[in-house]
């Protein structure tokens, strides 16, 4: 683990943004995609969004999310194929472009959440169909479903809301065909189950995550990233039993934890952000290298730089920029 002062250095040199002269550029919450030649740069920043707005940047953040993917993308490749070409930077993948469906796969194993479009925020609210699933009375906070259940989105555009929707109305409003929705499902359950085993060996649960899917070729592809602190979320396996059954919160490996402090202030997407506090942001970063350190067994290495400039040199090591 980083030491706090690493941490609070690099306070001043994180990743806002990006705008480099490749191609077509998009900018999502996170990420600054960049389209050419049949292929796509995505460098993942330091930005940190929850309930659909975009907050600040957490130092090294960028890196957790690039690194966390390539390594689930290398390990699931057998189980679907992925659109990753190279990672030519801890912040930067190449991928190959691929044409994005607009429904987000969320799965979740646990009914948990503060978000207006979580499984716990509906159902406390007396909701019992939840995108077609049909949830039993009497559950607790936290608490593990019988197995996991889908609950798809939309992909919402640029500075709207993302919209929790039924597979029923996916193929309604002819979002994805039902035959590729079916391929979609039954990866995204294969996914997950991998991934709930692996971590588990790591005393770590995956409580839920979304994944993307487009098609290449006429052929499935995973992309976008796969079981990040940002996609999914994380607790600790050891003290969940205890935990729960005291009514207390899980221990947290993922952003739930800025998510709880700013609902804490009051905010849940709506009207002003508050101003996130250097102690937060620090705080937030050590869950993001302990959850990719306990994923990938590997300790996260990083020291104090301009990430900016790493990248324009790594990006001309590779031909991207002259």
């Amino acid at each position: 683990m980083l030491s706090d002062t690493i941490l609070k250095n690099q306070l001043k040199h994180t990743l806002d943004k990006t705008n480099f002269k490749i191609g077509k550029k998009y900018e999502g919450k996170v990420r600054d995609n960049y389209s050419f030649d049949g292929k796509r740069i995505i460098i993942t920043t330091d930005r940190i969004s929850a309930f659909d707005r975009v907050l600040c940047s957490i130092p090294f953040k960028g890196q957790v999310l690039n690194q966390t993917s390539a390594f689930w993308f290398e390990k699931t490749k057998n189980i679907v194929k992925n659109h990753v070409i190279s990672v030519p930077d801890p912040n930067v993948m190449i991928v190959k472009e691929c044409k994005p469906y607009p429904v987000e796969m969320v799965v979740r194993g646990y009914i948990t959440g503060v978000t207006t479009t979580s499984a716990w925020y509906n159902y406390e609210r007396g909701t019992r169909n939840f995108c077609g699933n049909i949830l039993p009375e009497g559950l607790k906070k936290n608490q593990k479903f019988g197995k996991p259940i889908i609950t798809p989105s939309t992909k919402a555009e640029h500075g709207l809301h993302d919209e929790s929707i039924s597979r029923e109305e996916i193929i309604k409003r002819k979002l994805v065909d039902e035959k590729t929705y079916r391929k979609m499902e039954k990866a995204a359950l294969e996914l997950f189950d991998f991934g709930t085993r692996l971590v588990a060996k790591n005393n770590l649960i995956l409580v839920d995550t979304k994944y993307e899917f487009g098609e290449l070729n006429n052929e499935l592809v995973l992309i976008d990233e796969i079981h990040t602190p940002d996609s999914s979320r994380f607790w600790i396996k050891s003290t969940y039993d205890e935990l729960f059954s005291h009514g207390d919160e899980p221990q947290k490996l993922d952003k739930e934890y800025v998510r709880q402090w700013l609902a804490s202030k009051g905010f849940i997407g709506e009207g002003k952000i508050p101003s996130i506090p250097e102690d937060v942001k620090i705080e937030a970063a050590k869950r993001y290298i302990q959850a990719y350190e306990m994923i990938s067994g590997k300790e996260f290495k990083a020291k104090n730089e301009d990430v900016l400039e790493r990248i324009k040199s790594n990006l001309k090591k590779a031909n991207i920029l002259k």
